[in-house]
């Protein structure tokens, strides 16, 4: 894409940003909403990297309501969805308060970004022991909401082997997801992917960008069923 065009897409973000609905993210230190720098900024990196959010797709999770409803667990129904997540977003909140966890909801999702760097050793899969009362909290509310899917998704940055960071991604989003099982979160709740580097939500041409990109998203997707 030439700079000129991807100027006009850039803008046309931007434009975007004032006319929609943003996302709302609380900082996961100062528990202050992101200023709207700090969400256009967001929205460019969407437009870089893919958007945020789900990376299995619509038709995986649709298939994984249906099996959950099949299964005995009972969906979300109109009004009752958003004050769902509403007091489902509201415990995340509370809980994850100055961990380094993000809480950000986008409609009736809720996405919660994990770093690489409280959340794993430098390319390792292994959990870092000091991470594991975040990720209790995580499961006890997720125990007690239970009427989501729960996406699972692991981000690498660009440095390296593509194939390496592919794979890496995968082992760190399984570890997560396995622990989240130990913990009493239905395991026929939850997708897993790895995305490698293929979704980055920051340049990798920094320091900064690429710790950013290093992370693991819970991607949390009410229990509706489409008519």
């Amino acid at each position: 894409m030439g700079i000129q065009k991807w100027s006009k897409v850039a803008a046309l973000m931007l434009g975007c940003a004032v006319v929609l609905p943003a996302c709302t993210t609380l900082d996961a230190y100062t528990r202050e909403e992101q200023t709207a720098h700090a969400q256009r900024s967001a929205i460019i990196g969407a437009a870089v990297g893919g958007a945020v959010g789900l990376i299995t797709g619509d038709d995986s999770v649709e298939r994984k309501k249906r099996a959950l409803v099949g299964a005995g667990l009972g969906a979300l129904a109109g009004a009752g969805v958003g004050a769902y997540m509403d007091r489902q977003e509201a415990k995340l909140r509370a809980e994850l308060e100055r961990t380094g966890v993000s809480v950000t909801r986008n409609g009736d999702n809720i996405t919660l970004n994990m770093p690489g760097n409280i959340t794993f050793a430098t390319n390792s899969a292994d959990l870092n022991a000091n991470f594991y009362d975040v990720l209790n909290s995580v499961s006890m509310v997720l125990a007690e909401f239970d009427k989501t899917v729960v996406e699972v998704a692991g981000h690498t940055d660009s440095t390296g082997e593509t194939a390496y960071n592919q794979a890496l991604s995968e082992r760190r989003a399984s570890s997560v997801a396995s622990y989240l099982g130990t913990r009493s979160v239905r395991t026929d709740r939850i997708i897993t992917v790895g995305a490698g580097e293929t979704h980055p939500i920051a340049t990798n041409d920094t320091d900064v960008g690429r710790q950013a990109n290093r992370r693991v998203e819970l991607t949390l997707v009410p229990l509706t069923l489409e008519s």
